[in-house]
């Protein structure tokens, strides 16, 4: 008799993200043509919303809208990172420390 094998749903692909250069090309066409941006979204084909949000952001980026620039959420990014890492490297060093003191009062 023959086995039924089930056929597992695959999980959807997620798109990647889009390189900074179209992003900010998209909403050039937007800001600078001043296209809407549904017809844009349309055309180039990526989700309204998606769109309008690289729209609000090229905004803050050119100085037209008060909000944190693209350049400023990178550089917390980095900074979180390094934060990170950094309070790692602290809370290894505290216990290498400690394990030292307690060796050295055998």
């Amino acid at each position: 008799m023959p086995t039924v094998t089930e056929e597992k749903p695959t999980p959807a692909r997620r798109r990647g993200r889009y390189p900074k250069e179209f992003r900010r090309d998209a909403a050039a066409l937007v800001i600078d043509q001043h296209r809407t941006v549904a017809d844009v979204a349309r055309e180039l084909g990526v989700v309204e919303q998606t769109l309008g949000n690289w729209v609000r952001q090229e905004r803050i980026d050119r100085g037209e809208r008060e909000g944190t620039t693209t350049e400023m959420r990178e550089e917390n990014v980095r900074l979180r990172r390094e934060v990170k890492r950094l309070t790692m490297e602290r809370d290894l060093l505290k216990r290498s420390v400690a394990f030292w003191v307690k060796e050295q009062d055998r």
